[in-house]
């Protein structure tokens, strides 16, 4: 069965407001083309949705454990993929991921 929690939210016995969020955080999903991902974490058109501006992907490298940035437009942008339990975040902004210690990808 998915798990329909949306950062710690999840549906309570007689909370039909959260069971309400979730229904609406699951249409916007599907008809993004999305589907629902693991426990806390967030469907990419569903967070585009959620904060439009917060597209760039921090991504950590399997080899070296380099924590590397993508920016839209970028030659792995499309191919890379964020894995939250695993450290990997979206950043707002360049600013942001560089403050938090990443770095920019050189491709």
């Amino acid at each position: 069965m998915t798990d329909y929690r949306y950062r710690g939210i999840e549906p309570k016995s007689g909370r039909k407001s959260d069971f309400r969020l979730l229904t609406i955080v699951a249409a916007i999903a599907a008809l993004a083309g999305g589907a629902l991902v693991g426990k806390g974490e967030i469907p990419i058109p569903v967070l585009k949705t959620l904060s439009p501006g917060c597209n760039i992907k921090g991504n950590i490298s399997i080899d070296k454990g380099e924590r590397i940035y993508h920016v839209p437009g970028q030659m792995f942008y499309t191919k890379t993929t964020i894995s939250t339990q695993y450290g990997e975040q979206w950043f707002c902004s360049e600013d942001e991921a560089k403050k938090a210690g990443w770095r920019r990808s050189k491709r």
